[in-house]
């Protein structure tokens, strides 16, 4: 009967580890799906900075330094 029991026991323990390696993994994989999202997002960016490069080159600036407010000296250190 004591053998039966370890046998059991021992049953559980491994759907116990199964169930919480499944969740690991969930976790895992959804933490993948938002890194690449965030790459493809990254990519994209620069793929239509790298487009829009040439474009905005021969665009006039929309504000000059003197359409600042405050004005920042660099100081020699």
């Amino acid at each position: 009967m004591s053998l039966g029991r370890s046998f059991g026991c021992s049953c559980l323990t491994i759907e116990l580890e199964i169930k919480e390696i499944k969740e690991m993994l969930q976790k895992l994989n959804r933490r993948l799906d938002s890194l690449v999202q965030d790459r493809e997002a990254l990519a994209m960016m620069a793929i239509s900075q790298q487009s829009l490069a040439e474009f905005l080159t021969g665009e006039p600036d929309l504000y000059s330094v003197k359409d600042l407010k405050v004005a920042y000296r660099l100081e020699a250190r």
